[in-house]
């Protein structure tokens, strides 16, 4: 019986190792691939687009599940198919587009939405800045840097700014100037 037991005690000595998991390794913020002159689309359920992100050059960072674009133009349209545009030279968009950070020459513009008969319901409305976030599918827009807002002929600017689209209003905080033009004889 010992020889029994040092037999199998040798056996399973000498049989090989089955190969141990690996501890995963920890993610580093490198990209894992690379877009050049693209477009990332996103649809509501019934097939229509909601937001479209183009670049010259996208890096995808899977740490952080972030798309780092080079000359990035936005596209987004409301529930009511209003159109809002931006652009910057950098940005920046999580996985589905509902935050798009812009750097650099930041640029959000919200078409003016015309009523029946042509008649302008609410006026072009444009944000600049260095530094702008947008919310697409909330349709908020915010900065916790300098910007200039832009509504039809008025001319606003602020140290902060926050705007919410579906209620209209815009707040801007810290050093705030604004030009109210008269409204265009009719």
């Amino acid at each position: 019986m010992a020889l029994f037991a040092l037999g199998s005690w040798w056996l399973v000595r000498s049989a090989p190792q089955f190969a141990q998991p690996n501890a995963a390794a920890p993610v580093s913020h490198k990209p894992d691939y690379q877009m050049w002159n693209f477009s990332v689309q996103n649809f509501n359920p019934e097939g229509q687009l909601t937001s479209e992100i183009k670049g010259d050059e996208g890096l995808h960072f899977p740490d952080t599940d972030t798309l780092e674009v080079h000359e990035p133009r936005v596209r987004a349209y409301d529930e009511q198919g209003h159109l809002t545009v931006g652009q910057a030279e950098r940005g920046f968009s999580n996985s589905d587009g509902s935050v798009v950070k812009l750097y650099d020459d930041a640029n959000i513009v919200r078409e003016p939405v015309m009523g029946t008969g042509g008649k302008v319901i609410a006026p072009r409305l444009e944000f600049r800045g260095n530094y702008l976030e947008a919310l697409p599918k909330e349709e908020r827009y915010s900065s916790d840097q300098p910007v200039d807002l832009l509504r039809g002929r008025d001319q606003f600017s602020g140290d902060r700014f926050d705007y919410d689209n579906k209620s209209g209003i815009a707040n801007l905080q810290g050093n705030v100037h604004g030009i109210i033009q008269p409204a265009a004889k009719q």
